[in-house]
């Protein structure tokens, strides 16, 4: 009696236990196949307007943009070589270098000193101090314009580098004083105790231990302000007032005004913009990726 009953139980899930692996075989192939359909979309949809802009740039008629189609048969890189010779490129590119470079330098290591000070020690108010760091981002830019404007003028700093990278300074350092202030936090204290034994004041400790080992969360700092620096266009406007002063952002606006628009014209800039951020972003990459993810694997 025992050996049937027993025997109709057991065969069924014995002739079912070679079908499990081949379910989930599948099942993994189909999740597998569904994300790398996702990614190819995403990946379609971001590259979609970089490869529409560079096919713009190579129209010829400022109105090719009206009619896309014509352009396959007129192709031509005129527009960039009249952006390089008849216009203020150069002059663009050195303004936008010196203010992105210098905005990166100085806000970096005006937020790395910060993120630090506020990892390591405890001072009266040093919560309140990155709180109201993160309550200087809310407010709008159009706020901000009238008194920073007054505040330069007052200081002669207006139609100058170093008032724009100031003001730049201004917003980049409170998100990178939090961004580094939580990098700082995952390296071990142990490490400052070290320095101590080995005679180093609190900035050697700093500058000689702690800044190598936090390389990637400064990359990511980096990476951070001088992109915003490089692609900001209200505060340049309004703070540089001679066109050879003018950043990239505000010498597109140039290719437009109220009666014509060089659409053309402002599409090639475009293109040739983005080659200075394409080699920033490659010098750094190795250290950007380690920094982004840090985050998520350390303690």
């Amino acid at each position: 009696m025992t050996t049937t009953t027993v025997t109709p139980a057991t065969g069924p899930a014995e002739r079912a236990e070679p079908r499990t692996p081949a379910r989930r075989g599948r099942r993994r192939a189909g999740n597998a196949l569904a994300s790398h359909v996702v990614l190819t979309v995403a990946s379609l949809v971001a590259l979609f307007p970089i490869a529409w802009l560079v096919f713009l740039s190579l129209g010829p008629d400022k109105d090719d943009y009206l009619h896309p189609g014509e352009i396959w048969g007129k192709m031509t890189f005129d527009n960039y070589s009249f952006v390089l010779q008849n216009t203020n490129f150069w002059e663009w590119l050195k303004s936008s270098l010196i203010v992105s470079l210098g905005t990166t330098v100085i806000g970096v290591m005006v937020a790395a000193t910060t993120g630090y000070a506020v990892s390591r020690m405890r001072f009266p108010g040093y919560r309140k101090l990155m709180w109201v760091l993160l309550l200087t981002q809310m407010f709008p830019i159009a706020v901000l314009i009238v008194p920073m404007y007054q505040i330069l003028s007052g200081l002669q700093l207006i139609d100058s580098y170093l008032g724009l990278v100031l003001v730049y300074c201004s917003t980049a350092v409170p998100y990178c004083a939090w961004l580094l202030k939580g990098y700082f936090d995952t390296i071990p204290f142990e490490i400052d105790e070290a320095g101590r034994v080995d005679g180093l004041s609190p900035f050697g400790t700093f500058f000689r231990l702690i800044l190598p080992l936090a390389r990637p969360g400064l990359a990511v700092a980096g990476f951070y302000s001088f992109i915003t620096a490089f692609g900001e266009v209200a505060f340049a406007s309004t703070f540089m007032l001679s066109d050879t002063k003018y950043t990239f952002a505000v010498g597109l606006q140039s290719f437009v005004s109220e009666h014509d628009a060089q659409r053309n014209l402002m599409a090639a800039t475009a293109v040739l913009i983005a080659i200075p951020v394409s080699a920033f972003f490659y010098l750094v990459q190795k250290n950007l990726v380690t920094g982004l993810t840090a985050g998520g694997t350390k303690g």
